[in-house]
């Protein structure tokens, strides 16, 4: 597949992140649909007290750094935003396993994740600039620890935050796909 990217890389290029990004969005989808899942099968009262604790802005992946806005989405490289979505990928792969939820679909999310892992690996590799190693010393160094511990002991609270930061990465991955594939395809509608 790299070889054949690398002869027609903008034709390969286009396909690689059309397939990428309509992995996310099943992602995305997954996760809104598994939080759901949790929040309905909570009594009111625990609802109540989760949603006052929990603050979506303190997920562990928040240490990647990544645009603010939509506005610093929209001015990043392609690179960047392949890397950040990269990383922001690599740190579920691991807790991915453990996520509350039906365990059909519970199931769908690790496979699907490395699959979309390899593909971003393979858009960063035709997309950088010659002698650009940097981003590739970048990605071998690991963020997977992130959220080795939360949620592993089973409670409501850390249960009910591991959903919300994988949903809320979820989305911001999705983003930074589109807004890179629009790049490549000007005919794409590229507004957030």
């Amino acid at each position: 597949m790299l070889s054949a990217s690398l002869s027609h890389p903008l034709i390969d290029s286009q396909r690689l992140f059309s397939i990428a990004v309509n992995r996310v969005q099943h992602l995305h989808m997954l996760a809104q649909r598994i939080f759901s899942e949790f929040e309905s099968s909570l009594q009111s009262e625990e609802q109540r007290q989760l949603n006052k604790i929990f603050l979506p802005d303190f997920c562990n992946s928040d240490d990647i750094i990544s645009p603010i806005d939509k506005h610093e989405t929209q001015r990043s490289s392609v690179l960047k935003l392949l890397t950040v979505s990269y990383r922001l990928i690599e740190c579920w792969e691991f807790p991915s396993r453990s996520l509350s939820g039906g365990s059909v679909l519970r199931n769908q999310i690790s496979p699907k994740l490395t699959e979309l892992k390899t593909g971003i690996h393979l858009l960063i590799r035709t997309s950088q600039v010659d002698g650009d190693a940097l981003v590739e010393a970048e990605l071998m160094s690991s963020y997977g620890g992130y959220y080795q511990t939360l949620g592993a002991d089973g409670s409501l609270r850390g249960s009910y935050e591991m959903l919300a930061c994988f949903k809320k990465d979820m989305h911001k991955v999705e983003t930074y796909l589109t807004v890179a594939k629009c790049r490549l395809s000007p005919e794409d509608n590229c507004t957030l």
